[in-house]
């Protein structure tokens, strides 16, 4: 005969099984939106792919951004594909042209949309030969960190008009190895593919948490937090690294060691929607060190807390891309 003890050990049970399984955080966790515009950068495969078409699906209106218009029809179709309600359009933009920043956010200003959510994620990781954006920056300093950076500042004004925007920048476990030279930022005195694109992915972590300062001290009302896909099964590896790099081949040939884009992507789909999510906070999966898993707040190295670092970086920055927040 069952005891009231014995009723409570198992309701205790039940509760702490309910609570466990609700950390599980996935896709189906998003709120559904009717209304809201969400704009993506590198977002017509990978990561940012799973997050326009998780949006999507959710109500959201999506931009989906890239520099190739016809994976950027393509990305159209298979969110369609899924859902054929689906409000989401492409746009074309280079983040290794400030040119091309200023043309987009030019054009959006011009509709004078508010937009509720900015994720910046789009990104190069580690070519083998030092490469240079448009306006002379080094390729993965330039693109992952100087592009967004401008992107974010030219894009502030529709921002501010939303009541509830967010931004959520993109990082990688990456950052823990990088350490920003003010000495060498374009790394014009020593080229080392894993050391730059350390050094772009602290700059993206160390631009989340100034921004969310920067809005707290000036009121602008935004919402900034970043996040990282663990080790996430996408093309980034070749299409930087090549294929027949070790990374490139890892991707290639051992597919177990990556957890799928879908997975990889909730870190930044739960930063974007979660009525939990928390500005200044940093997400990432939770199993094995960060590298697999589902949504949880991430460790932020050392590095990425000092202040002046960051002052100094944000400034730089502006200096740069010849922008103003």
């Amino acid at each position: 005969m069952a005891t009231s003890v014995d009723y409570f050990l198992a309701i205790f049970a039940l509760t702490k099984k309910y609570t466990k399984m609700q950390k599980k955080w996935t896709t189906a966790n998003i709120p559904q939106k009717n209304d809201g515009l969400a704009v993506i950068t590198g977002s017509t495969e990978g990561i940012g792919f799973e997050d326009a078409l998780a949006l999507s699906s959710a109500g959201w209106s999506v931009i989906v951004m890239g520099r190739n218009s016809q994976k950027g029809a393509d990305a159209i179709a298979r969110i369609q594909q899924t859902n054929p309600k689906a409000k989401v359009s492409f746009e074309k933009i280079d983040l290794a042209d400030l040119s091309s920043i200023k043309a987009f956010a030019s054009k959006m200003i011009s509709k004078g949309e508010a937009i509720d959510l900015l994720i910046n994620n789009a990104g190069v990781m580690t070519p083998p030969n030092r490469l240079e954006t448009a306006d002379g920056f080094e390729l993965q300093f330039g693109t992952n960190h100087l592009g967004h950076f401008a992107l974010t500042a030219q894009l502030l004004p529709l921002l501010r008009k939303s009541s509830d925007a967010r931004v959520v920048t993109v990082s990688s476990i990456a950052n823990r190895e990088g350490i920003i030279s003010f000495d060498d930022l374009q790394s014009t005195s020593a080229y080392a593919p894993g050391k730059a694109y350390s050094q772009a992915k602290l700059a993206n972590l160390m631009f989340a948490l100034e921004l969310q300062r920067q809005s707290e001290k000036h009121n602008w009302g935004i919402t900034s937090m970043a996040t990282h896909p663990g080790v996430s099964r996408t093309n980034l590896l070749i299409t930087g690294s090549g294929r027949w790099s070790v990374a490139g081949m890892a991707r290639t040939f051992l597919p177990f060691l990556f957890q799928p884009s879908a997975q990889g992507a909730l870190p930044t789909l739960y930063a974007a929607t979660s009525p939990e999510a928390i500005g200044g906070v940093y997400y990432g999966p939770d199993k094995m060190s960060e590298t697999r898993g589902f949504p949880a707040r991430a460790t932020i190295p050392g590095q990425a807390e000092d202040l002046n670092v960051s002052s100094k970086l944000w400034e730089i920055s502006q200096t740069l891309t010849q922008v103003n927040f």
